[in-house]
């Protein structure tokens, strides 16, 4: 059976520059197998099912593939399957929201313009985290090959997924870094977390009106050694920030850059309203639009 499939790349709006992912629709008869079998296949960090809602609160159903498991939430992948959705007519926003259901419950998507001018942002759900120990610091610091900054000690941040999240000395650092990524596995499986993410702020020269940091996210346990430009990982940064007084210096609505140390150059927006609820969002391009046989 001939299902539609997109391939969309998210936090860009330029073909081959953000983070892509794979959107399958039609996706209710699919069984667990064989949307594992799928993501694998894609071999992208994410591959997305589309399917009806049970949720009587929802538009839409997601189920999110790695390579190798099921996901509960994933950033980029539910920008770019709502980019999708939208742009096959599946969805129809109400008074500018959508509310997608996943494995982390009910998210809630804000969507401006139309076309190519379109941005959609998510609210990133409730965060839980738990600072790490000082010998967890030290084997991380062995994992990245370098020193995280103190001050304000790296952290679990669980979104949906959960980060280690490290601040460095600045972007620079960040750029330059080299990781051990056997190390790093290692880590995260002790951990039980899905990647480590770390960030570094530009100075107020140098972002002018670019970004004003730079992350990185690297998650090779689970099949993605450097993701391109994660919104999951992004927004557990925003959170750090948040709780650590960092925001106050680089503003409650940012511009992160992710992706230059792999060809990418994606972008990534950050909203933190007085409440504290983090918002993640940019823009998308569609690269590929066919059918996929099933």
């Amino acid at each position: 059976m001939a299902r539609p499939f997109k391939q969309v790349d998210v936090f860009t709006d330029r073909a081959f520059a953000g983070n892509p992912v794979a959107v399958i629709f039609d996706a209710d008869d699919l069984t667990d197998a064989q949307m594992q079998r799928i993501a694998n296949w894609t071999n992208l960090s994410e591959t997305t099912f589309l399917l009806r809602a049970r949720s009587t609160e929802a538009d839409y159903r997601l189920r999110i593939f790695s390579p190798r498991a099921e996901l509960l939430f994933g950033g980029h992948p539910t920008i770019g399957s709502a980019h999708a959705a939208l742009e096959m007519g599946r969805l129809t926003p109400k008074n500018g929201k959508l509310v997608q259901e996943c494995g982390a419950g009910l998210v809630s998507l804000t969507i401006q313009g139309e076309g190519a001018q379109r941005a959609i942002a998510f609210e990133l759900p409730p965060a839980r985290i738990r600072h790490l120990e000082a010998a967890e610091v030290t084997e991380l610091e062995a994992a990245l090959g370098a020193k995280v900054e103190h001050a304000d000690p790296p952290r679990i941040v669980d979104v949906g997924l959960k980060w280690a999240v490290a601040r460095l000395r600045d972007a620079a650092q960040v750029r330059e870094l080299k990781p051990d990524f056997a190390r790093l596995s290692n880590f995260d499986r002790r951990m039980v977390t899905a990647g480590v993410t770390v960030f570094g702020a530009y100075s107020a020269a140098a972002s002018g009106d670019g970004p004003a940091v730079e992350v990185r996210s690297f998650a090779p346990l689970h099949g993605a050694p450097e993701d391109p430009v994660c919104g999951s990982g992004n927004g557990a940064v925003a959170v750090f920030l948040r709780d650590t007084g960092l925001l106050d210096a680089i503003g409650r609505h940012y511009v992160a850059s992710q992706g230059t140390q792999v060809g990418r150059d994606g972008r990534v927006h950050i909203t933190v309203d007085e409440r504290g609820v983090v918002r993640v969002g940019g823009h998308c391009v569609t690269c590929v639009d066919g059918t996929l046989a099933i």
